[in-house]
């Protein structure tokens, strides 16, 4: 099962990842940059496996490009909840 199979899957590989991009010193601009490239990337190339993915990706083709970094910062907010 792929980590994009399962939103809780999907959301412990992000915090995972987000904690390690931290541990490294990897400041909150460069993180939120990869989470755009990211988010770039699962738009145009991954087809939505779940519903929360297809929400994420439909709004995501409606964004701007601002709008799509809110997006990516508001995902890296989602997992680092903690």
């Amino acid at each position: 099962m792929s980590v994009v199979d399962n939103w809780d899957h999907w959301k412990e590989f992000l915090d995972g990842r987000l904690d390690q991009a931290q541990e490294k010193g990897l400041s909150d601009e460069v993180i939120s940059d990869v989470a755009y490239q990211v988010g770039e990337y699962l738009a145009s190339q991954v087809e939505p496996k779940n519903d929360q993915e297809r929400v994420l990706a439909e709004l995501w083709k409606v964004a701007d490009k601002e709008e799509q970094h809110a997006i990516a910062n508001m995902m890296v907010k989602l997992v680092d909840h903690k």
